[in-house]
């Protein structure tokens, strides 16, 4: 088993978009939801990691991120960095494999007036403009030997030395770097320094690929076509058609969040606003349906306009179940079933009285006196949950969704 494939003891893979409940018998739960504004997902996976970098946070360790691309390893490395004691000071993020090698050791540890040619001034150095704070190391594995040896110097000693400089700095800053290459093997094959890596890897954390993170992609679905249709000013909400769901839940997501992202903007751009149907996602999403297999596990529904024949408005912009909150409403008979697996029941308590709270909106055409009735609740109540759960039209349509952070 290899370092990226490799689970770590309490560290796998929440959903920022929906809210949990007030719940005193589980302050630990809610605050790592709190925490972490800019994370979307609340499968096990993703709880898991995220208690895991609260704690984290808190130290001051070497931190060495795993996963895939476009897991959320730089949302990570930020957050980690924000809930730190050092979040009063600099936060730098680079990418070692984006800056060519002759220029990497300038940028990260400075260098004197005259150390080169057309070094005309004294650059401080991100290692410089950082004390104090954190820097980012992304794309560690991509970084040269050379410079390996002299981050190495950095992390055991706590100093380092300015190109042309003959007095070494102090270095009081925290390292976290990322990676999606294996340095494990990078280490066996001589790319990678093998004291370095076990400098790096006093606090792992793996994030785990979309793929494994259940119902996540519902949730993320959701959230970046709220963001879609708001970004780019569509008239008309969108949303996408039931079996456009089915083949974006089902399909595996090589890229992961980025990836997701990316199809569900240029979805929501081409399609102009309105319904999104299958022939809208992109070819390699459709090939890879036509050769996937089948699978019952897979099935799930989608609540939309058609199951609500009393209101006239649209459906709301995204209403969801994943397979396993569905199946703990409906069963396999149409009856109330428990899982085996189980269910997160607060998660699904607030999805149920989410929908149908906007339901009510909607069918009373935002009358929130009428509404509060259907719902067997005092105005005031209703509102106060409204308010709790960021509920509002979107050009129009009722919808649950958190502002996006700036």
């Amino acid at each position: 088993m290899n370092e990226l494939s490799a689970r770590v003891p309490g560290m796998q893979g929440f959903d920022a978009r929906a809210m949990l409940l007030e719940d005193a018998a589980a302050p630990t739960r809610t605050s790592v939801f709190e925490a972490f504004p800019e994370i979307i997902g609340r499968s096990p996976v993703m709880v898991d990691t995220l208690e895991a970098v609260l704690k984290i946070a808190k130290s001051n360790g070497a931190v060495l991120l795993l996963g895939e691309s476009g897991t959320g390893k730089e949302l990570i490395a930020s957050a980690i960095h924000r809930l730190s004691q050092r979040a009063v000071n600099r936060y730098i993020a680079i990418n070692c494999g984006a800056i060519p090698e002759d220029l990497l050791e300038a940028e990260l540890f400075g260098y004197e007036k005259g150390a080169f040619t057309g070094a005309d001034r004294k650059r401080l150095g991100y290692f410089g403009e950082a004390h104090r704070g954190t820097i980012f190391l992304d794309e560690i594995g991509d970084m040269p030997l050379r410079l390996q040896v002299k981050l190495l110097r950095v992390l055991q000693e706590k100093r380092y030395s300015p190109l042309g400089g003959n007095h070494p700095l102090e270095a009081d800053v925290r390292i976290i770097a990322a990676t999606n290459v294996d340095l494990v093997r990078a280490v066996q094959n001589g790319k990678f320094r093998e004291d370095l890596f076990y400098r790096l890897n006093v606090l792992p954390v793996f994030m785990a690929p979309l793929r494994e993170r259940g119902g996540d992609i519902m949730s993320l679905l959701s959230h970046f076509l709220v963001k879609a249709s708001i970004d780019h000013g569509m008239d008309e909400p969108c949303q996408f058609s039931n079996d456009a769901l089915k083949i974006l839940h089902n399909y595996r997501w090589p890229g992961n969040v980025r990836e997701l992202q990316n199809v569900v903007e240029r979805a929501v751009v081409l399609s102009g606003g309105g319904m999104i149907g299958v022939s809208q996602l992109p070819r390699e999403i459709l090939d890879s349906h036509q050769l996937a297999q089948p699978s019952p596990a897979a099935e799930f529904a989608v609540l939309d306009s058609s199951s609500q024949t009393t209101s006239n408005m649209p459906s709301p912009l995204f209403e969801t179940f994943d397979a396993t909150s569905l199946m703990a409403i409906t069963g396999s008979e149409g009856k109330v079933s428990l899982p085996h697996e189980g269910v997160d029941l607060q998660v699904l308590m607030e999805m149920i009285e989410n929908t149908l709270i906007i339901q009510a909106l909607e069918r009373t055409g935002n009358n929130k006196n009428q509404a509060a009735k259907l719902l067997g609740l005092n105005r005031t109540t209703l509102v106060e949950r409204l308010k709790k759960r960021k509920i509002g039209f979107v050009n129009g349509t009722m919808a649950e969704f958190k502002k996006q952070p700036t």
